[in-house]
């Protein structure tokens, strides 16, 4: 079984609106602070398990664990480049994507 170093997230593509999606305790949100946390190895697993059967169910592609960071307030955050800017959403306009919305980083 492979080192534990972080905490870990799930993140996937919504199929029907391409929307980057997180895995929480009731299913996929779209907001990364209610993403259910892995903090072992066997959690990750289950969480993996969890994103293979939706992509088998046609809800979800890409999908993959990401490290993150719990910060004071209990909620995770991505640690990595790539799943910081697919928290924000699209680079190129700003006044689009979650970066545009109220709770924008």
């Amino acid at each position: 079984m492979p080192v534990f170093k972080h905490p870990q997230i799930l993140i996937a593509s919504n199929l029907t609106d391409g929307e980057v999606v997180f895995l929480g305790s009731s299913g996929w949100e779209r907001d990364h602070r209610r993403a259910r946390v892995a903090r072992k190895a066997e959690e990750a697993t289950a969480l993996e398990d969890l994103g293979k059967r939706d992509i088998s169910a046609n809800r979800v592609v890409d999908v993959y664990l990401a490290d993150v960071e719990i910060g004071s307030d209990g909620a995770p955050t991505p640690l990595h480049y790539r799943e910081k800017m697919r928290v924000k959403g699209p680079s190129v306009r700003l006044d689009l994507g979650k970066q545009a919305g109220e709770g924008a980083l």
